[in-house]
């Protein structure tokens, strides 16, 4: 993409609403502006990080043998009464009615509309084990949204529902969406940990929150230092296999990692010692949940057995929380300057700046780089504006962008370009081949 056709309103001055850091360098790098309290128009910047996260969310979700589909935003109010949760919910919940006066509710969860789905196409034990999900925008009318997209009234959310024919097999379920889970928020540069979590109106006794540390965090948890070492990174993972499965989530949970909501005071003295006790604020990105039969029961969702008999199935819901996530990355990686996305999930790969745009040398340098990285199947953006180098510096250091390709008339007469790192800001020269085949190399390994 050349920058002189990109949509790219940059700010400045930091906007007096925000107060941290996520919010204000989103508003400031042009990747999101508000349209009502708690709700935001996705800039284009700011929608291609979205749509590389969802990238990955199905990619890792899939990988585990889950799979995609897409419900309505709209629900119908009766089958929140199936469950007794439309009354339960509370005023979060956006209840309306349509022209034939019919009660209507926009979803903030998809748990009954699953459960309708599923038990109008599925009878009998052989269609088991089936998990769903999707990536949909989502509605909860906050009290008081704030932190941007880190507390927004409309989000985008990846929710998946597992059926199962018993609760061993549901818990297998919930033990294979917390492996598919570690891995991606790994490939998104993160470091996102599972800790015990209250279920709160979801339903249920067990869950597990996904948390990012980070000093804005609203929650606050308690955790042993060891997890901080935990790493998944590219080891083999068969989903099927129940043990292997159940070995890296035990793994991951027997280091002492709670919320608040959740925390032993006792048990976090007795269990880990005074060195590694830690307590921190978290951003949570993700939940996951082992409810059983809370709406299978109610809703009739029943299949039959190998005996024959009607009974109602096991379910799980497993949450991330996708637009969220961008505010949690940012919180987690930016500095002084601006952003520094992780490989992964940034925007574009690579920001090639021109230090003399009009001449006849450096125009040709960039334009072979440009095109030589997009046949490499990358995407980067050029920034061909007729513009200072300083202001060029600014816009890339902002946005973010994990490197940079330095173009001048100085370090061409050499045969050189200059490659920066975004997040350590070391540079070095190269050849303008090697610095193509270098950033080549770097994302050959990032999927």
């Amino acid at each position: 993409m050349r920058l002189t056709r990109y949509f790219l309103p940059v700010l400045k001055e930091n906007p007096a609403e925000a107060a941290i850091a996520s919010h204000r360098l989103m508003l400031r790098a042009g990747m999101i502006r508000q349209v009502s309290a708690g709700i935001y128009a996705w800039l284009p910047l700011g929608y291609r990080v979205l749509r590389r996260l969802e990238e990955i969310i199905h990619e890792e979700q899939q990988r585990a043998g889950h799979i995609p589909m897409l419900m309505p935003t709209l629900q119908p109010a009766e089958l929140w009464r199936e469950s007794g949760r439309y009354d339960a919910y509370g005023p979060e919940m956006l209840r309306i009615r349509d022209r034939h006066e019919r009660d209507m509710l926009y979803g903030p969860t998809n748990e009954e509309l699953i459960t309708d789905i599923f038990r109008k196409n599925v009878s009998s034990y052989k269609d088991l084990p089936l998990t769903l999900y999707h990536i949909q925008w989502k509605f909860r009318d906050e009290i008081r949204p704030r932190f941007g997209v880190m507390r927004g009234r409309e989000f985008l959310m990846k929710d998946g529902y597992n059926f199962d024919i018993d609760r061993d097999s549901a818990i297998h379920a919930y033990n294979r969406h917390m492996v598919s889970y570690i891995r991606t928020y790994e490939r998104m540069g993160l470091k996102a940990f599972p800790m015990r979590a209250d279920t709160g109106p979801i339903g249920g006794d067990h869950s597990h929150e996904f948390l990012v540390l980070a000093e804005t965090g609203e929650s606050e948890v308690f955790y042993d230092a060891a997890i901080l070492d935990l790493k998944l990174g590219d080891r083999a993972i068969d989903y099927d296999d129940r043990a292997a499965v159940e070995g890296i989530v035990r793994e991951w949970t027997t280091p002492y990692a709670r919320t608040d909501e959740t925390h032993d005071p006792a048990r976090f003295e007795a269990e880990v010692p005074a060195e590694r006790r830690r307590r921190s604020r978290a951003i949570e990105v993700g939940q996951i949940f082992y409810f059983g039969t809370k709406y299978s029961e109610p809703m009739k969702a029943h299949v039959l057995n190998e005996k024959g008999e009607r009974v109602p199935v096991h379910m799980g819901s497993h949450g991330i929380g996708v637009s969220r996530l961008v505010g949690a990355i940012i919180e987690a990686s930016h500095d002084e300057r601006g952003i520094v996305w992780p490989e992964g999930v940034t925007p574009f790969h690579a920001g090639i700046v021109n230090l003399k745009q009009g001449d006849a040398a450096t125009d040709a340098a960039a334009e072979e780089i440009y095109a030589a990285l997009r046949a490499r199947g990358l995407d980067p953006l050029y920034d061909d504006r007729d513009e200072r180098a300083g202001a060029k510096f600014a816009t890339m250091d902002l946005i973010g962008l994990p490197w940079r390709i330095t173009i001048g008339p100085r370090g061409l007469a050499r045969g050189k370009v200059e490659l920066t790192e975004r997040r350590t800001g070391e540079s070095e020269e190269l050849s303008p081949a090697a610095a193509v085949d270098r950033i080549a190399q770097i994302y050959a390994g990032t999927g």
